[in-house]
This record gives structure tokens, sequence and C-alpha cells, in this order.
């Protein structure tokens, strides 16, 4: 069997329920054509670049299938008539990667307070610019 990667996206005003019950219904699919699904990520609701089908947002989830090909191909089929499926992509990989995936390390990345670790910047700090006289406003009424 084959391993694939596979990202969908799901319309934004469904509840995070229905979206489990989608990952659910496409689980029951592989495995009732011979495949098994490993890991299943919900990245939760995100902005997207641009409109799909009056969509601003999206549910986007992740799935690590080893499956047959007409496995994944029933799930693509099935994809296309549900109308809550706005997108979908299946990748072949040559093997799952361990633990979480990119977007779930950017989330714990994004959790981490800003300018910790940072020194100054390349040109120094300037500090107050006394050695330079202000200049005059000029009043415009």
């Amino acid at each position: 069997m084959a391993l694939y990667e596979h990202v969908f996206l799901a319309r934004q005003d469904i509840t995070p329920q229905q979206v489990d019950a989608l990952v659910e219904q496409y689980k029951g699919v592989i495995e009732a054509n011979g495949g098994k699904v490993g890991r299943v990520e919900n990245w939760g609701l995100k902005s997207l670049t641009y409109r799909i089908k009056k969509n601003r947002k999206a549910h986007y989830v992740l799935m690590d299938i080893d499956a047959p090909a007409p496995a994944v191909h029933e799930v693509e089929r099935q994809m296309r008539i549900n109308e809550d499926v706005l997108r979908y992509m299946t990748i072949a990989v040559d093997k799952h990667e361990e633990g979480p995936s990119a977007m779930m390390q950017k989330r714990d990345r994004d959790d981490r307070p800003r300018g910790e670790g940072r020194g100054p910047r390349e040109g120094g700090d300037r500090g107050p610019r006394d050695d330079r006289p202000r200049r005059p406003r000029e009043d415009r009424a």
C-alpha cells in the first residue's frame, strides 16, 4: 500500500463536531477499501488567502493515510460531491512524519512571548537624539 498525506478544507459555517463527523466518514471509506488512517490533525478555522465559494475562512484537516490508490480515489470522489468540502489535496509520500506537522509547530512557536532572546539591532542602540537641533515647526492655518 502507498502512503499519502491528505489535507481538506471544510466550510467556515459548519461546527467543529461536523468537521469531526466528516473525518470519521472519510476514515470509514478508507478502511472499507482496505486502508488505514494514521494521524489526524485538525488545524482549526483559518483565514483563506482568497475567497473560495464565498467563504473567507475554512476548517483545515490533515490526515495521514496508508491505503491503496482506489481507496484514495473513492475518498476524493466523495469530497467532490460533498458541499461542505471546499478543497482537498492528496500527496504521495515516502514515509509519514513523526510528531506534529509544521502547522502545529507554528502554533507552538506563536505562543512564545515576543522579544525574548533578541539582541540589539545591527546598528546598535541609538539612544536619544540630543546631538541634533530640533527643526522649527511650521504652523499652517
